[in-house]
């Protein structure tokens, strides 16, 4: 199961005298995620280290700290978790007390997590994109029933017959549409998929 983050969140603590703050924030492509991290990262901060994962496209910095002790931490926190199209960001204020490669792979790396708990995460759905060409008199009916099918019209043209519609549904829904609107139009429409 994929998740998604529904809107940005933050998460705040401290760590032995370091103060550590972790924003996240739902992305749908790599810049998003870089322009992201350029608005919220902090230059009077100590580190701001950062993980992005996008599909199969990832991306994370250490930004100074010891190799493989913050970036890596974090995108571990994204993908632990079964986020995808997210980013976060940590940044760190340094209290004077050093905190080890271990320590400060536990504190990037568990601000992360944290972070992405007290977010409001949901299911990614992968949807097939169909269209369909329906007449006047079926045009109601079907559109009644996409809802159950939870179907995203994506566009609708009209001609001299009836509607081209482009939909957007769950792959196991596609079926179901097929049949109905064979049901609906006698068997004179088909689904095509895009």
């Amino acid at each position: 199961m994929t998740l998604n983050l529904l809107s940005p969140c933050q998460y705040q603590e401290e760590i032995r005298k370091s103060r550590f703050l972790a924003l996240a924030a739902p992305v749908d492509s790599p810049a998003a995620a870089q322009a992201f991290i350029q608005a919220h990262s902090d230059g009077s901060a100590s580190h701001n280290c950062w993980a992005w994962k996008v599909g199969a496209q990832y991306r994370f910095s250490d930004d100074g700290e010891p190799g493989g002790t913050a970036g890596r931490p974090i995108l571990a926190a994204i993908e632990g978790q079964g986020f995808d199209q997210v980013v976060v960001l940590v940044i760190r204020w340094y209290g004077g007390i050093q905190l080890g490669t271990g320590g400060l792979a536990r504190a990037y790396g568990g601000s992360a997590a944290k972070c992405l708990q007290s977010g409001q995460a949901v299911e990614q759905v992968l949807r097939s994109r169909c269209q369909l060409h329906c007449s006047f008199a079926e045009l109601p009916l079907l559109k009644a029933r996409l809802d159950e099918l939870q179907a995203l019209l994506e566009s609708e043209t009209f001609d001299a017959e009836g509607a081209l519609l482009q939909l957007a549904l769950p792959e196991a829904h596609v079926s179901a549409l097929e049949q109905l609107l064979a049901n609906l139009s006698r068997g004179r429409s088909r689904v095509q998929r895009l």
